[in-house]
């Protein structure tokens, strides 16, 4: 979130990488360029502190330059039930630091969004039975991209035993029910954002509490710029099944700093 949530992912996690011993990182970059889309510059900046894939979300192409950038850059994969004509992949198979192959993919929530998008489970659905989990793809990650928390669970339990992780993304507000489901897939409903807590979802507090409290707007939104929690989970897998062996919430600095996994 904006140039704080940048900050701390290029001030720690090279170091996290390393010390945690992480084979595959996914960073959810869309609100990472002033706190609505992603540059390709701002990409190019997470790109290089780490991150083997950028998800993006609902304001995947509010910065105009991702239209082309995510063409040339198969590291950033927009939702899969996004627009027909956008640019772009909604999932893709890449190769982890340990050599395994890993797909990700992102899909749209429908409820409480501001567009309707196509469905998001038959969106999934053919990606998962191309991609079987402890076959070609040694980890599958689900980035569900919605407001609802029972959206976010409801693709949980649909790709339980056929993916490794299913996190949700948007609220930017990290819940606590981290869980491994009952067919092995780990479950956070929301990782939360990489950003300054001490905001309203990142944004200095004037603007957002103005327009609660006389429903009038004055000025644009302007990303907090103090210290920063990295936010996130994180997911130890069989090494056989792919099934989620661990998972662990991350908090690290800032307001909400926690115990490292």
């Amino acid at each position: 979130m904006g140039r704080a949530g940048r900050r701390a992912i290029t001030d720690n996690l090279p170091r996290l990488r390393q010390e945690w011993k992480l084979d595959f990182i996914v960073i959810n970059g869309e609100n990472a360029t002033s706190g609505i889309g992603l540059s390709g510059a701002h990409a190019k900046t997470l790109l290089e502190a780490g991150a083997d894939c950028i998800t993006l979300g609902d304001h995947a192409f509010d910065q105009k330059d991702m239209l082309q950038f995510i063409e040339q850059e198969p590291r950033v994969i927009r939702p899969l039930n996004f627009s027909k004509a956008a640019p772009g992949k909604g999932a893709r198979l890449f190769t982890a630091q340990n050599g395994r192959k890993v797909l990700v993919a992102q899909a749209l929530g429908q409820v409480f969004m501001k567009r309707p998008f196509d469905d998001p489970f038959s969106a999934v659905e053919p990606v998962l039975k191309t991609h079987p989990l402890g076959g070609q793809a040694a980890a599958v990650i689900v980035d569900m991209h919605c407001e609802a928390t029972s959206e976010k669970m409801a693709m949980g339990h649909f790709c339980d035993g056929r993916a490794s992780l299913v996190v949700g993304t948007h609220t930017h507000v990290p819940t606590a029910d981290a869980m491994v489901l009952p067919g092995g897939t780990a479950y956070l409903t929301d990782a939360g954002m990489c950003g300054d807590y001490n905001s309203v979802i990142g944004m200095e507090k004037a603007e957002p509490l103005r327009r609660f409290i006389t429903g009038m707007p004055r000025e644009r939104f302007i990303p907090a710029a103090g210290e920063a929690t990295l936010a996130g989970v994180y997911v130890e897998t069989d090494d056989r099944t792919g099934k989620a062996a661990r998972i662990a919430m991350v908090r690290n600095g800032g307001l909400l700093e926690a115990a490292a996994p």
